[in-house]
């Protein structure tokens, strides 16, 4: 497994440009199985869920090229429902194909997805949205078989606001007949570029955004070109690896608005923040002030998935802070990592109070998922002395080479891949 080698204590510097948004390509990525033709994707970044998802695709029948940020995806060819078993324990995502393979096919194969062990994320909202437009659900085992003739428009109620179960709802209900309204929706900006890369192919949706929904089913869809929207969490993890090296760094090709919790939590820290259209400049000169409290929430709250790199910063803070999450009870286990580098944390049930050191060391740490490995890169680059992150491949998730795009920012950080073994010995 790869490693990733840090040199801490130098503040980050520099300019660069945001990579597209991997929580937003995914279900693109999937929509495409939609029409019949080729679908031309920009600004998708070069991750392994990417790599997975398309090898997907092409276990379907499609044929998928990735060159530089581009995806083309002919799906005139796809003719499996089947999504194979192996690939779907590789990534959570792939749970995305539910509603368009549906509605495409008829009929959907699928497995109880895989991807990081943050915590208990049922995927039942998807099945009984997709029972609302009329599926029948047979399980055997981890094994779901999803099977309409036809799927029709309903009103559908989310008890929480799930970011899948809204997208894959979206997706089958463009080809259903009638209107499908769904209440209590997600309303990430993901789901807002969702809704105009299905409009630009044809689908009639509002309301993305809003916790109201409306799809207005079509007869069939066009393919189209469509460019993703900006990573806001790549967004938030330079920001923060900005104020905790206390650093200063110009973000371009972002959207503040996708940020605004984020931009609130870190002046409370003291972190001199400008946004101009679509540039980001952050200013970090002095220890970072403690927060009282952080409370993680669904859109546009604080998310989740910025708790534990912003965690890191108040290790780092003058005071006191408390963390709490309340999306996923798996979600502290970069906790015992960041101890082992000198912070002062401790953990209540679903809390986290952060006693602020003056300063992090170097150690040898252990990525468990893809926000837990960021975060503890973010730590190393602030730590004094040297941090080994393992099990990269988490990070590799959403990242698009980080130790690239860190190294521009002026970072002493490098992979260590492991070296094949040549001295196997063979009978003669």
């Amino acid at each position: 497994m790869d490693k990733l080698v840090i040199e801490g204590g130098k503040p980050l510097s520099g300019t660069i440009a945001i990579q597209g948004a991997k929580n937003a390509a995914l279900p693109i990525l999937a929509a495409s199985m939609l029409v019949s033709g080729t679908v031309t994707i920009d600004h998708v970044p070069r991750l392994l869920d990417i790599d997975v998802m398309l090898s997907i695709l092409r276990d379907l029948g499609c044929k998928a090229e990735h060159t530089l940020d581009t995806v083309v995806l002919d799906t005139t060819t796809a003719h499996s429902p089947h999504v194979p078993e192996t690939l779907m324990r590789q990534m959570r995502s792939s749970i995305f194909l539910m509603g368009p393979l549906l509605a495409r096919f008829g009929e959907v194969h699928i497995y109880q997805p895989g991807g990081c062990a943050i915590g208990e994320r049922k995927i039942d909202l998807h099945l009984s949205g997709l029972q609302a437009l009329g599926a029948t659900i047979t399980e055997s085992g981890n094994r779901i078989i999803c099977q309409a003739d036809k799927l029709y428009g309903t009103d559908i109620h989310l008890s929480f606001p799930s970011v899948g179960a809204t997208e894959n709802i979206m997706m089958a209900a463009v080809l259903a007949e009638g209107r499908t309204t769904i209440n209590n929706a997600a309303r990430e900006p993901e789901i807002q570029d969702l809704q105009r890369f299905l409009n630009a192919m044809g689908a009639r949706i509002i309301g993305a955004g809003t916790d109201t929904i409306t799809i207005e089913g079509v007869e069939s869809l066009s393919p189209c070109r469509y460019q993703v929207i900006p990573d806001r969490i790549v967004t938030g993890t330079l920001m923060v690896a900005a104020a905790a090296t206390k650093g200063q760094v110009v973000l371009q090709n972002t959207n503040p608005s996708h940020v605004s919790s984020l931009i609130h939590v870190l002046r409370r820290a003291g972190v001199q923040i400008t946004a101009d259209g679509d540039i980001i400049k952050v200013n970090a000169a002095s220890r970072p002030k403690a927060i009282e409290r952080i409370v993680t929430n669904p859109y546009p709250a604080f998310p989740t998935d910025m708790q534990s790199l912003v965690m890191v910063l108040l290790t780092l803070a003058d005071g006191v802070s408390v963390m709490k999450e309340t999306i996923f009870e798996g979600r502290f286990k970069h906790v015992g990592e960041l101890t082992r580098m000198g912070a002062d944390i401790r953990v209540d049930m679903n809390a986290a109070i952060i006693r602020g050191v003056p300063r992090l060391y170097g150690a040898t740490v252990e990525a468990t998922d893809l926000r837990a490995g960021a975060a503890l890169v973010v730590a190393g680059l602030a730590a004094q002395g040297r941090t080994v992150v393992e099990q990269v491949h988490h990070i590799d998730r959403g990242y698009d080479r980080i130790e690239h795009m860190l190294s521009h920012l002026g970072s002493r950080i490098s992979r260590l891949s492991p070296v094949p073994d040549d001295r196997a010995v063979t009978n003669g």
